[in-house]
């Protein structure tokens, strides 16, 4: 990956992450030569797996063709949350006269400075992810393609690794489509958008999931003028519809045009401008902007290992294939991470490295199954979730009770003009069992943990109810919900009994 502008910060995370002068180690060599784990890609799930291993004693390898620290460093978590927290800085001093505050002149962002401040910032959190600090936690790290030679050996440019246990760890890029016109004219995916540093003044993002909302929103208040194209009928189609309506009426609030069911066709360029051809509901129609960004979702980084010739099934839209304890079918051969699952999030890739280092070397039987997993859409205001959708729980034959709360009757909500969002609790019907939650609120991912510990220690609403929350927090939310849990076992026939007992002891 180029990185772009080749700036001071820029130069400074080569050096951690990409070293032009690094040397790769010589493989052992003897009876003893071979490694315990050698470990293919220094993503989240890479690193994780290599330093636990490492630290536990295991003579590891690790390989990296590109970038260590992968996406999540690079060209994801990192560089987009920084965007994100400086087009949430200038919305809000926007927004400041709603709150008394007056702000002289129309507040603006200077998109170079901000793009700079993402780059420094990346740069400063590189070193933990650096090929000198694995390499002195004792791990041999080699720089380059790896590509199986058979079940038991590993090629790094001219040297061989033998290893007893391999894992797989190359993770996911940016999803392509086949539009017409798209590679010719040229697009931003992810991995290229960090290098801008001219705001563009008109933006398509195709693609309303995730990565594509949570651009868009930080794009339009920066100052581009957005148009969010989806083919679907809603956006965040995998989302709780009613939390994706909330979104979506931010994003529009921030001035994004939205064009659901709409498809991209073809893609030309006339002059300085990229035109984009919709086709909705049988009608074409033009988008003229400066640049265009596929948002579209992840596929797996497989090409290239010869995993056939270690054995290895894989899929290139699925990824590599493996049973519930992440072996693949070959049995000395694991994966973790955005190769071969479908929760591409990095802390699911730290959990599942955890996972692989247990089961791969110290003849482990953990389960990937048995993990809680939360996610969140970083747009404004974030959407998290843990667990079954009701909708999957209904699938499942398990009768659900859900329990809503709006963050309108939040005090400290109110109190931060943070109205627009709700709380979904989905219990099993009859008890305080959590099957599941749903939370959109602005700081949701900071608050969806509270129910992930409950679900992972097989706590119910019942526990969170006798827990004392500060007042106010916008966390109270959660208290709130577990209060109207509670409510529900006062059912008649209990609430005649106690009016019984009062009763009798006036």
């Amino acid at each position: 990956m180029p990185l772009r502008p080749l700036d001071e910060h820029n130069r400074a995370l080569r050096s951690h992450v990409q070293p032009t002068d690094w040397v790769n180690p010589t493989p052992p060599s003897g009876r003893r030569g071979r490694y315990n784990l050698v470990v293919i890609g220094a993503g989240t799930a890479g690193l994780v797996t290599a330093a636990g291993a490492a630290g536990m004693g295991a003579k590891v390898a690790l390989i990296e063709r590109g970038m260590l620290g992968g996406d999540c460093l690079n060209v994801g978590c990192v560089p987009s949350k920084a965007l994100i927290r400086c087009a949430r800085a200038v919305h809000d001093t926007r927004n400041a006269h709603r709150f008394g505050v007056k702000v002289d002149g129309e507040p603006t962002a200077d998109f170079a400075a901000v793009m700079l401040r993402m780059r420094k910032l990346r740069a400063g959190i590189a070193p933990t992810d650096s090929a000198e600090r694995f390499r002195d936690l004792g791990i041999d790290v080699y720089l380059g393609d790896a590509e199986f030679q058979d079940g038991n050996h590993v090629r790094v440019g001219e040297q061989t690794l033998t290893f007893a246990r391999a894992v797989i760890a190359t993770g996911a890029r940016a999803a392509e489509l086949p539009i017409e016109g798209l590679a010719d004219v040229g697009y931003l995916t992810n991995e290229t958008v960090f290098s801008l540093t001219e705001l563009p003044k008109r933006l398509a993002v195709i693609g309303a999931g995730p990565i594509g909302c949570e651009l868009a929103q930080a794009f339009a208040r920066l100052g581009s003028r957005v148009t969010l194209v989806e083919a679907e009928k809603q956006i965040l189609t995998r989302e709780d519809a009613d939390a994706a309506k909330l979104v979506e009426k931010q994003l529009r609030a921030d001035g994004i045009e939205i064009i659901c069911g709409g498809k991209a066709v073809q893609v030309r360029r006339d002059g300085k401008d990229k035109v984009l051809t919709l086709n909705c509901d049988g009608k074409e129609h033009d988008v003229r902007v400066d640049e265009i960004l596929l948002g579209i979702g992840r596929q797996p980084n497989v090409d290239g290992l010869g995993l056939e010739a270690a054995g290895v099934k894989f899929d290139k839209r699925q990824g590599v294939e493996v049973n519930d304890y992440l072996q693949t079918t070959n049995k000395h051969i694991y994966a973790a991470g955005d190769v071969c699952s479908k929760f591409k999030f990095t802390h699911a890739a730290d959990a599942m490295a955890r996972i692989v280092i247990q089961n791969a070397l110290f003849f482990g039987r953990a389960k990937a199954s048995a993990l809680t997993i939360p996610w969140c859409t970083y747009t404004d205001p974030e959407i998290a979730h843990v667990g079954l959708y009701e909708h999957e729980a209904k699938a499942q034959g398990i009768d659900v009770h859900t329990i809503t709360i709006e963050m309108s009757d939040v005090d400290r909500a109110i109190l931060d003009g943070e109205t627009d969002g709700l709380l979904k609790v989905h219990l099993k019907r009859g008890s305080d069992r959590i099957l599941g939650a749903m939370l959109v609120a602005r700081h949701a991912g900071e608050m969806i943990s509270e129910l992930t510990l409950a679900m992972t220690a097989g706590l119910g609403l019942g526990a969170i109810a006798k827990t004392i929350h500060c007042y106010p927090t916008q966390a109270e939310v959660i208290k709130k919900a577990a209060d109207a849990y509670n409510r529900t076992r006062l059912t008649p026939r209990v609430n005649g009994l106690l009016q019984t007992l009062l009763s009798w002891r006036r």
